[in-house]
């Protein structure tokens, strides 16, 4: 990667100053809360979840007019981070999703009024997949609005099956994303929405290693012909971030989708975080025009940067 190469990470996770006081002043949301142990402040969730202060707070799980709240002040701290920023900083929306129709909403007011660049969503909300009829909304604002749903992994808890060695994050994280992508490829739901943009985090999670299987399925078993065309057909579809901690694994993503739908991403501030920019990409041999695009011209073409500063 050349010096001079423009860098944008697209997954980077921040809770904005408006709900860190909410939350020490102990009025946090779903009745979250900050605690300071070892001397470092944690955020704690009361189902007993807890990690360091600064991660993604999408609240799904929340009461809905608590989300749509949140969501509301979320938005409009991120925004001002943005401007205050000076063009360093573009931000997501987090969408009160368990109300489809104030996502709908909240979306158009953080585009239209906010100036963010698309929104963060979770693989389902509380198990109910993106790709059910009842989030349609939500899919075909994004899409009539031109921006971009990036599609995370959430809990607030361990997983059930996955309560042990992290598995919950080293396991289950990557199995979310690649569940909510094969849905949304076998239920059709990405030939509803031809235009809808999906950016998948964690290297596209265990989609890309098996997007031969679903082919086969797609080939030989009737339940899984929702969809018009072979399920790897889809793949161009989607954005992926580099998230993947081997330079082999990127380089087969890379190889298997092309160049222009990778991202760098980070997942700052966690310690699951991957590397800087040019290391992640030497490591998986990627230069010159290859390298400049998953460094930032895919990124800034994604989310409309071409007019934001360096």
């Amino acid at each position: 990667m050349s010096d001079g190469a423009r860098v944008v990470d697209v997954h980077t996770h921040v809770i904005p100053p408006a709900l860190v006081a909410a939350m020490r002043a102990g009025d946090g949301p779903d009745g979250a809360r900050t605690a300071v142990e070892g001397g470092r402040e944690w955020v704690v969730h009361r189902q007993g979840y807890r990690y360091p202060l600064a991660p993604p707070f999408l609240l799904h799980w929340a009461p809905a007019d608590e989300a749509r709240e949140v969501a509301r002040l979320v938005n409009e701290d991120v925004a001002a981070m943005c401007e205050q920023a000076g063009g360093r900083l573009a931000g997501l929306a987090t969408l009160p999703m368990q109300d489809p129709a104030a996502a709908v909403g909240e979306l158009e007011r953080a585009v239209g009024e906010l100036g963010l660049r698309g929104a963060q969503v979770g693989t389902t909300v509380e198990g109910v997949p993106l790709d059910h009829d009842e989030l349609a909304p939500v899919l075909a604002a994004a899409e009539r609005l031109g921006v971009p749903l990036l599609v995370h992994p959430y809990y607030v808890g361990s997983a059930p099956g996955y309560e042990d060695f992290y598995l919950t994050n080293l396991v289950n994280n990557p199995l979310q994303t690649a569940v909510c992508a094969a849905r949304l490829i076998l239920s059709g739901a990405l030939d509803r929405h031809p235009r809808l943009r999906v950016l998948l985090v964690h290297a596209g999670g265990h989609l890309p290693f098996q997007i031969g299987r679903l082919d086969h399925g797609h080939a030989v078993r009737p339940e899984a012909r929702g969809c018009a065309r072979p399920p790897s057909a889809y793949l161009a579809r989607f954005a992926y971030d580099t998230i993947a901690f081997r330079g082999d694994a990127l380089a087969f993503l890379v190889g298997l989708v092309g160049a222009e739908r990778v991202v760098y991403g980070s997942d700052t501030p966690f310690d699951m975080a991957d590397g800087p920019c040019p290391e992640v990409l030497a490591r998986a041999g990627l230069e010159g025009a290859a390298a400049a695009a998953v460094a930032g011209a895919n990124a800034a073409r994604l989310f409309g940067l071409e007019e934001v500063g360096r």
